[in-house]
């Protein structure tokens, strides 16, 4: 043992030793209290800090979607036609989706009153054909008809043939034109019949 250590008195060392044993041991500032520290601040009130859905207006309860209600027909007068359907079909839909964009276009930029521009529900013809030598007929095209609507109101009878006219002229190949009135069977067309649902509701409702 030291020398130094042996003239000390034991109550002494003892007294050392105890200190000693009470001082904490030096850690990493980091590493050390990594072990301590067990996210204490999970604790810790934040008073709302951080919290941004407060702020944005309160949203209101979303309504059911009423069903589509026709609009009023509008009645012919002795200088204006009253309600009418500039029909475009064919079975290129590209060709007759540009074409009733054609349509459109030219009527608001000659101040004609569009109501509406809609599709209808797409027909599909299936051609058959009869083998030469047996009854039996099998499918031998599919034929897809798409139509497109611009429905015009109070058209003014001196300009319609002329715009019927420009119509034809910019007609393109393959695509049918026809212009009548809009009537309530026409807005009947625009949904697709659901004979299941009608059956399933008329069993409900005898």
């Amino acid at each position: 043992m030291n020398p130094v250590f042996r003239k000390l008195p034991t109550f002494v060392l003892n007294e050392a030793l105890a200190v000693c044993w009470a001082t904490p041991f030096l850690q990493h500032p980091v590493w050390g209290t990594a072990a301590v520290n067990k996210r204490q601040y999970k604790d810790m009130p934040t008073n709302g800090i951080g919290r941004w859905k407060y702020l944005l207006p309160k949203e209101l309860p979303k309504k059911k979607k009423d069903k589509h209600q026709m609009k009023p027909i509008f009645a012919a007068t002795d200088t204006a036609y009253g309600t009418l359907n500039v029909q475009v079909s064919g079975y290129d839909m590209t060709v007759v989706e540009h074409y009733s964009q054609y349509i459109h276009n030219l009527c608001n930029r000659l101040g004609i009153c569009v109501a509406e521009s809609y599709a209808l529900p797409t027909r599909t013809t299936e051609v058959m054909l009869m083998q030469e030598q047996g009854t039996k007929m099998y499918v031998d095209a599919v034929l897809k008809t798409h139509e497109r609507v611009v429905q015009l109101s109070s058209l003014d009878t001196t300009l319609c043939p002329i715009l019927i006219d420009v119509f034809l002229k910019n007609q393109p190949e393959g695509v049918q034109l026809s212009v009548k009135e809009h009537t309530e069977a026409d807005f009947q067309a625009r949904f697709k019949a659901r004979p299941e649902l009608e059956g399933l509701l008329a069993q409900m409702n005898p």
